[in-house]
């Protein structure tokens, strides 16, 4: 199955790692990357790192806004791709790709490589999730499941800041 994740709301992560356990909780193989997060960012990463071993990789070089640092986030993006298929041979029944398309979305990957990945998937069945802002129709009607996440209220918008514990 192709699962997504999407929409401006909080909690496209945080679905993600649910959707991981439960897998886990089943006796699958899981394996998650992390696109655009670097490794010690966040709770989850703590975590996932204990349970999952290799089977996870946060590899992101932060979130893409400078395009004069374009280079290095298409690099980092790569390395997690190149980790994606190296786990899909080890035999997973999972696979989720946080972040995926903002990576998408900002060029850091391509269509074509995203397209390859979904194709791979289908070919080992293994389950994929991707996750993030912005999913493409040509994406969504591939799709088995799609969530959109909405705002419906958040504290950025009162002026609070990132929780350690609830954005991290």
């Amino acid at each position: 199955m192709l699962l997504i994740y999407t929409g401006q709301g909080k909690g496209k992560t945080s679905a993600c790692v649910g959707q991981a356990l439960r897998a886990l909780g089943q006796g699958l193989r899981v394996g998650f990357g992390q696109f655009m997060k670097h490794d010690g960012l966040a709770g989850e990463q703590t975590m996932l790192s204990r349970m999952l071993g290799e089977n996870f990789l946060a590899s992101g070089a932060g979130f893409y806004r400078n395009p004069a640092e374009f280079a290095r986030h298409r690099a980092a993006a790569q390395t997690l791709l190149a980790w994606a298929a190296e786990r899909l041979a080890a035999g997973l029944d999972m696979l989720i790709l946080d972040e995926a398309l903002y990576a998408l979305g900002h060029e850091l990957i391509r269509q074509d490589e995203v397209q390859c990945l979904v194709d791979q998937c289908c070919a080992a069945r293994t389950h994929l999730v991707l996750s993030g802002r912005g999913a493409p129709d040509w994406l969504v009607q591939q799709a088995d499941i799609v969530s959109e996440i909405n705002v419906v209220r958040h504290i950025f918008a009162q002026g609070g800041t990132a929780c350690k514990g609830i954005e991290f």
